[in-house]
């Protein structure tokens, strides 16, 4: 198979090939390694390179998705006997000896793992560029970021590496790359994907799935990882019908909710992403969808501040846990100076500081519910501009929280309601960046998200717009 008739297909129509055998798994990876070769060097999309493992181990025939290759981000699913580095020196030779529940369902699934994809230290920004594993570039402008945390494994789909891979959000990890690199990006509700065996992130904030080219690849995904595991601490029923199916229903008349500004306080969108927005809800609303205009309840700032308390105590129970497994403590240079400093502030935090912060966090998601007794979704746009430079955020220390919140204003709220929300690539920037619309809904509606996807991606198709590289 040449990349050109690799690049025309999603998974989902990778694995059909397969099946019908008019090519083999073999050969699907002789193509994406052959890609990855390729255009590696210039976006440091994947920096583990697992194909020789993936050619001893043939992916499960039986599986929905058997033959497809596929990449894991270098955070939160563990592949046994391979580190786990979170991006993080201190975590460079941490070597599970087992599968995590995610990876297990992933290769019953039959995809062939290749690979692990770039992360910033502990997936804290919204960029990725850490000091051990180097800056990933976005196949669009390789002078701007791919976005993060999830950088990597949006770079690597946008280059047409692989035609989907795992992500994880916490604060906007799954739709800010997606959204910078053209990509449909689904972040899944609170409870959806277990990360068993692992504790939950950031208070419940954190959830994995993927970043893909099509929607129903990011559906037949989610399908394949959607099993509650034995010991979830909370966790949401197996939907009636396969996501997969959702994508092809009509999403019947919806009441769409419109917000063309910033949630954070004291910033505003790029005029193209706020035009987008606008573009989106004419869009909406010419699909026969009741549109108006709506703001989210809820404190924003609070939820902000709140969710930075629980963050930096999360960063530091797992670098004390890291240093006591590794039988010292932890020490100047295991970890870049700004995730120092979370640490720090992690130590110094007290136990009812910690509690409080949940409280404030759950009565957030209160308020954000309130909103859907009138909407169905909510929409907005995803970022507060198109990509930006590497190494835009960090070049002046004095104006990192400022560029971070003007980048990121929109998603960390979603993460934080527990709400499901998805970024879609429907409109692109004058300089030819994509930029990614955001559609939100009630807890547990992903199957409600995954028609109108559907309905949009009929309506506006992008599988067909690839970045340059």
């Amino acid at each position: 198979m040449r990349f050109d008739e690799y690049r025309r297909h999603d998974a989902v129509g990778l694995a059909a090939l397969v099946a019908k055998r008019e090519v083999s798994a073999g050969e699907l990876l002789d193509v994406a390694v052959a890609r990855m070769v390729e255009v590696n060097p210039q976006i440091n999309a994947v920096t583990r390179d697992l194909s020789e493992r993936a050619r001893t181990e043939p992916p499960a025939a039986d599986g929905p998705l058997a033959g497809v290759p596929f990449l894991l981000k270098d955070l939160g699913a563990q592949l046994g006997g391979v580190p786990t580095t979170y991006g993080s020196r201190m975590f460079a030779e941490a070597t599970p000896v087992a599968d995590s529940a995610i990876t297990r369902l992933y290769k019953a699934a039959g995809l062939s793992i290749f690979g692990k994809t770039n992360t910033p230290e502990f997936g804290l920004w919204p960029v990725t560029e850490s000091e051990l594993l180097g800056p990933a570039r976005n196949p669009w402008d390789i002078a701007r970021t791919p976005g993060g945390s999830s950088g990597g494994a949006a770079a690597a789909v946008a280059a047409g590496i692989v035609p989907a891979a795992h992500a994880s959000d916490g604060g906007g990890s799954i739709r800010i790359p997606a959204s910078c690199c053209g990509l449909f990006g689904m972040k899944p509700s609170r409870g959806r994907v277990s990360f068993s065996p692992a504790g939950e992130g950031w208070a419940g904030a954190s959830i994995q799935h993927a970043v893909t080219r099509s929607v129903r690849d990011s559906a037949a995904l989610l399908d394949a990882v959607c099993a509650p595991q034995p010991g979830d601490p909370y966790f949401l029923s197996v939907p009636e019908r396969p996501f997969a199916d959702e994508v092809r229903r009509d999403p019947g008349q919806l009441r769409i909710g419109v917000f063309a500004g910033s949630l954070t306080a004291g910033r505003t969108l790029d005029p193209e992403c706020a035009a987008a927005v606008r573009d989106a809800a004419r869009l909406c609303e010419s699909l026969g969808h009741s549109v108006e205009e709506a703001t989210l309840p809820g404190d924003h700032s609070a939820m902000q501040a709140a969710a930075g308390l629980v963050m930096a105590s999360s960063v530091a129970a797992n670098m004390e846990a890291e240093a006591e497994r590794r039988g010292r403590p932890v020490e100047a240079g295991d970890v870049e100076g700004l995730t120092m400093a979370a640490y720090r502030r992690g130590l110094g935090s007290r136990a009812p500081d910690y509690v409080r912060a949940v409280q404030t966090l759950h009565a957030y998601g209160r308020a954000c519910a309130q909103l859907f007794e009138t909407y169905d979704v909510f929409l907005l746009s995803t970022l507060g501009r198109p990509a930006v430079p590497v190494g835009w955020i960090f070049e002046d220390p004095k104006q990192i929280t400022e560029r971070l919140f003007s980048f990121m204003p929109n998603t960390q709220a979603f993460n934080n309601s527990g709400q499901p929300a998805m970024t879609v690539p429907l409109a692109w920037s004058a300089g030819g960046l994509p930029i990614g619309l955001q559609f939100v809904a009630r807890t547990g509606e992903e199957a409600l998200l995954y028609r109108l996807a559907g309905q949009l991606e009929q309506a506006r198709p992008w599988f067909d717009l690839v970045a340059p590289l």
